[in-house]
């Protein structure tokens, strides 16, 4: 049994699964991440909880739904009696330390985020990269650098693409200084980082000698169907015209084909930056002898629609490229399997019990995931893994009146809208893309009805044991 790792949490802000140049994306610069990935093993069908952030953050750092964690909304701020997984590895003895973003409280209206009783010891708090707070980390690194944020940020390229600051002074880059900093002054004793960067996330604001880099002509246009919209939700209806329903902000609806691959460029010129700081970060574990200790897991806290299916963003959207996320751990002495494929599904719940697996912790009876460690390790069959995923959308962020649920096997999905008479059906194994919404379809009634009590199935069955039954009355 190896000594207990290291863990090294690698956490982008709304990147989709299929950004990587390994997995598949011939427009990728992600030659860290294709060397990683050859290292460990990618999740092929990695599914967040909830399609906005605080939600899913509160699941995955907790290993438990987003409603039963109550943090079930953008703004919610996570109960105090929710334990995160940091909290139990500082309890082991572990050095807890994070950069970036936590987006488990609510962080506006010139509110600083609360924090809950989250373990890190090393806090280097930044939401976002605009300066709205002083205790913002990353703006007081610019101070240090006799830097502004309006000294760094560029002006409006196009009206859906921006100037971002230049590489050195990104944050991106700032939340990699901290991490390898935190890396070189820790080998005393086991510790736990996590790495938060806000990109990929909207807007989209690369720096402009890595937007240079992509020929905008050759980027891909969206996925669309011309006739997918009659069958869209009211809430699809809506964001396809304006992003988040919010008029005045992202015209999606006015957008030419220029317009769509310019803001593909930006996109992949922001992971392109994640990428480059990942290579960092690596080589610092390699420098300072920690590479074989250190598990090491890359993902993203949800996807983002970049265009397809008509839509910008995020909201009550469950398609894959919303929900489906990028998912690899490495693990050298832990026996971990390289350059596995593992094409089952998995959900984000499930990281807190791998990690706690990994360290030989106990695995709390609350916790609603279960560890991967023996897919990891090739024990176990990694083309089936879980029998479906879950995720909801709870008055999350936009459309305030969105309730949806969806579940999802390897071959269908449904989306239920609890409230309304809306909601989808799609038939995987025929229409991998989602264009075709079987909802309304008569002949689609068995089928409607077999996954409806399936979703609701889940719904029930998935409930935590706590607290715990003491006796028979």
């Amino acid at each position: 049994m190896p000594k207990r790792p290291n863990i090294l949490w690698i956490c982008t802000d709304q990147q989709r699964f299929d950004t990587i140049r390994a997995l598949g994306n011939s427009s990728a610069r992600t030659p860290n991440l294709d060397r990683f990935i050859g290292e460990g093993v990618a999740f092929e069908n990695a599914f967040c909880q909830s399609p906005v952030c605080a939600p899913s953050r509160a699941s995955f750092l907790t290993g438990r739904y987003p409603r039963t964690t109550r943090c079930r909304q953008n703004g919610q701020s996570i109960p105090s009696d929710e334990v995160l997984v940091s909290k139990l590895f500082a309890e082991a003895g572990y050095h807890c330390g994070l950069a970036g973003k936590l987006h488990l409280a609510s962080c506006s209206d010139g509110k600083v985020e609360d924090r809950t009783d989250d373990g890190y010891e090393d806090f280097h708090w930044s939401h976002h990269p605009q300066p709205d707070w002083p205790e913002n980390a990353y703006t007081q690194w610019l101070a240090e650098k006799g830097k502004t944020w309006e000294d760094v940020y560029g002006g409006e390229i196009s009206p859906y693409v921006l100037e971002g600051p230049p590489v050195e002074y990104h944050q991106t880059t700032w939340c990699a200084e901290k991490t390898v900093e935190f890396i070189r002054t820790n080998s005393d004793r086991p510790w736990f980082f996590s790495f938060n960067c806000f990109d990929p996330h909207h807007p989209f604001d690369p720096p402009p000698e890595y937007l240079a880099r992509y020929d905008t002509e050759e980027m891909p246009l969206p996925k669309v169907s011309p006739d997918e919209q009659a069958r869209q939700t009211s809430f699809q209806q809506l964001d396809r015209e304006w992003a988040h329903n919010s008029p005045g902000e992202f015209h999606s609806g006015a957008m030419s084909d220029s317009d769509h691959r310019h803001v593909y460029a930006a996109y992949m010129a922001m992971v392109e930056l994640i990428d480059e700081q990942f290579g960092r970060i690596l080589e610092a574990l390699e420098e300072t002898g920690q590479t074989d200790e250190t598990l090491v897991l890359f993902m993203s806290d949800h996807g983002e629609m970049l265009g397809d299916h008509g839509i910008y963003f995020k909201g009550p959207h469950f398609y894959d490229c919303a929900v489906r996320v990028p998912l690899v751990i490495r693990w050298p002495a832990g026996d971990v399997r390289q350059n596995l494929r593992a094409e089952g599904l998995v959900e984000l719940l499930d990281l807190a019990p791998t990690f706690l697996d990994a360290a030989g912790l106990p695995i709390p009876d609350r916790m609603q995931g279960g560890s991967l460690l023996s897919v990891l390790r090739g024990e176990t069959d990694s083309s089936s893994i879980r029998p479906h995923v879950y995720s909801e959308y709870y008055n999350a962020w936009t459309h305030k009146n969105a309730y949806g649920t969806m579940f999802r096997t390897e071959t269908e999905k449904i989306i239920v809208y609890h409230g309304t008479e809306q909601g989808e059906l799609y038939d995987l194994s025929a229409d991998p893309d989602e264009f075709h919404n079987l909802w309304g379809d008569a002949s689609e009634k068995d089928r409607k009805l077999r996954l409806m009590k399936a979703c609701f199935d889940a719904s029930v069955l998935s409930m935590d044991s706590e607290p715990p039954r003491r006796g028979p009355f």
